[in-house]
């Protein structure tokens, strides 16, 4: 969801469902996640008030208040209209409601948590709710663990009743509430969205520029999940975005009752992109929009939702929504990394097992090597297998140095690699370092 967000490109989304895809962004399916056996779940870090053993809580709110009262406004903006001040239209989503601070549409229920209520007038126009957190600092310390959290019940409705519903709970960069045209950019962590009633979960990140880029806007790098037989809107479920900075590479990891389901490295992006969309800070936002270009390319053919069967008055609850952080934890490592090899002779070839090339979503093109050479040789590297076609070569000068070389088969996630020696009978070459490159 976004405060501007042109991120949903009807033709594109179009072009992905029509290829297989199975949702609105870069989406892969996780197994189905079933909560607990009332279809609810308190499952996570943040499920009661105090944190578990290893966590601290940065920011919490309850929902507490007297029934229809708004949320605490010493924690929340209330958005209202149909855009930011400046901003694109229909907050750049084509969603047909209208934000307002109405009780009707936002209230607290005085039992500890808070409605945001799609509603409908006699002429057809649709009005909801969505806010913001006034905090827009929200992000780790360098070392640590932060997590943002809500458990929320998506809105009891499906079929044709659901058509146009889109509940969301997600993070913005805090460059958004200077600038409300900054958007991808300034990143946009979607923690969950639901369309259409529909019995899956979605988790998205947005960055870069507005059409393709290193997020691959105006759709963004993300995932799913389902629930179990019809779960998503049954009860209680616990929704988490980690974002860590404790290891040598960031990541944002998206959980559901507290199972991991999707993954994005900073490696998956250019480290400008990664930089512009994670030092600034963000705030979160809850809302359910109504109508919009997401929800109707995951429409059937040729409808244009809402709809006149679109039930209005069926809320998003939420219970809680929480910031905590922790300190990063030590990783295991299966086994040493393996040495770099020396090669001696014509021919000689060095296997480097289950190696790394830092991404599963976007390829390594470049490879840059420090070495060490008697004579003038070539490197040629494959993956899979030693007979395997090269995915590039590197021409290497008697002496030592670094040299550099572009892939011709541009190459990620994991595989055994190859490095084989082309020379005379007396070359040796001693590889000092390796690094592929985006």
């Amino acid at each position: 969801m976004r405060a501007a967000r042109g991120s949903v490109l009807l033709g594109v989304v179009l072009a992905l469902l029509a290829a297989g895809a199975v949702g609105y962004a870069l989406l892969r399916g996780g197994a189905p996640a079933s909560g607990s056996s009332d279809g609810s779940s308190s499952t996570g870090p943040g499920a009661v008030g105090t944190p578990p053993p290893g966590w601290s809580t940065v920011w919490r709110d309850d929902f507490g208040g007297p029934a229809g009262a708004p949320p605490d406004p010493a924690s929340w903006v209330v958005d209202t209209g149909t855009g930011y001040p400046g901003g694109a239209p229909q907050w750049g989503t084509g969603e047909v409601e209208r934000y307002t601070t109405d009780p009707a549409n936002l209230r607290q229920d005085g039992q500890g948590h808070l409605l945001i209520t799609p509603q409908r007038d006699a002429a057809g126009r649709w009005t909801s709710a969505r806010i913001e957190t006034r905090r827009t600092d929200f992000r780790p310390a360098p070392g640590s663990v932060l997590r943002f959290e809500a458990r929320l019940q998506l809105p009891q409705v499906s079929g044709p009743a659901a058509l146009g519903y889109w509940p969301s709970f997600w993070a913005l960069g805090a460059g958004e509430r200077t600038n409300p045209n900054a958007w991808p950019g300034i990143g946009e962590f979607d923690v969950v969205e639901n369309v259409n009633g529909d019995n899956t979960v979605r988790g998205t990140m947005h960055c870069g520029v507005g059409q393709g880029g290193p997020c691959n806007e105006k759709v963004g790098l993300g995932g799913t999940t389902p629930c179990a037989a019809g779960a998503c809107r049954s009860g209680f479920h616990t929704y988490a975005l980690e974002w860590d900075r404790s290891g040598p590479v960031e990541e944002l990891r998206w959980y559901l009752d507290g199972v991991d389901y999707w993954t994005v490295k900073a490696s998956d992006v250019s480290p400008e992109a990664w930089r512009a969309a994670t030092t600034a800070g963000d705030f979160l936002l809850l809302n359910v929009a109504v109508g919009g270009q997401f929800p109707d390319a995951l429409a059937p053919k040729g409808v244009t939702t809402p709809t006149a069967d679109t039930r209005p008055g069926v809320p998003m609850v939420v219970d809680y929504v929480s910031v905590l952080q922790r300190s990063g934890r030590a990783s295991t490592v299966a086994g040493p990394a393996p040495s770099l090899p020396t090669l001696s002779g014509n021919g000689a070839t060095a296997e480097l097992p289950r190696y790394d090339f830092g991404s599963e979503l976007t390829a390594a093109t470049g490879v840059t090597l420090g070495y060490r050479a008697t004579t003038t040789a070539k490197l040629e590297l494959r993956v899979d297998s030693p007979s395997s076609p090269t995915i590039g070569a590197l021409d290497l000068p008697a002496g030592s140095g670094t040299v550099t070389a572009t892939l011709h088969l541009p190459t990620k996630g994991v595989h055994d690699l190859y490095l084989t020696l082309v020379g005379s009978s007396g070359a040796t070459v001693t590889v000092a370092s390796l690094q592929f490159t985006r």
